[in-house]
Formats: C-alpha cells, structure tokens, sequence
C-alpha cells in the first residue's frame, strides 16, 4: 500500500510532509505535491504532519481517485527534497471544496 495526495493539497502546498519524508517520495510543481508510489515505504510519517489532511492512505476509499494521478505525475514532476515556503494566501484554500476542478494543472505556473 501506498500513500497518495488529494486535492486538499491544491493552492495550499504545505511542504512539512517533505521535511518528514525518509525516502524523499513528493513531486511537485507550484498547484499541488503527489506521493511516487514506486519510492514511497508506506511509513505514514507524512499523514499526522499535513496541515491539509491531504495525504491518506491508498487503501482508503477516498484515495482511488488519486492514486493514478499520483503515480502519472510523480513520474514526471520534480522530486522535492526541501521544506518551500507555503502558498502566502494557503490558510484561505485549506478544506476548500472543488479546488481541482478550479486550480489544478499538471504544468508549473508562472507568478
């Protein structure tokens, strides 16, 4: 079993799990961070640390969605391996509803 992230992740992008992480599993880009299935130990450091409650467990019935998109991603995003500054405004999109289909894009986004 793996662990994913949802989309509570989007527009908030804490980055404690990072710091947290023994096997360095994120990827990123500036919407959102996934787990990559392929590294992640399923040691479960990253679920008490998320401020969004964005990561649970693959076997989870909340996580079949994101489980493909996770792995998909992670394959292709850049691995992160350093706590970032959070979204200025991230405290206002923590447990906003809907925040895939009005945030998310698979592509870094210029500021």
């Amino acid at each position: 079993m793996t662990y994913v992230v949802t989309d509570s992740c989007i527009r908030c992008k804490y980055t404690d799990c990072v710091d947290v992480c023994p096997v360095e599993c994120f990827r990123g880009v500036e919407v959102m961070l996934v787990i990559d299935p392929v590294t992640c130990i399923d040691c479960a450091a990253c679920v008490p640390i998320c401020p969004s409650q964005a990561i649970v467990a693959g076997s989870n019935p909340e996580a079949e969605r994101w489980l493909a998109l996770n792995r998909q991603l992670s394959a292709v995003w850049p691995k992160m391996v350093e706590h970032r500054r959070d979204f200025p405004d991230a405290d206002e999109y923590k447990g906003m509803s809907g925040k895939f289909e009005k945030f998310f894009s698979e592509q870094p986004q210029s500021e």
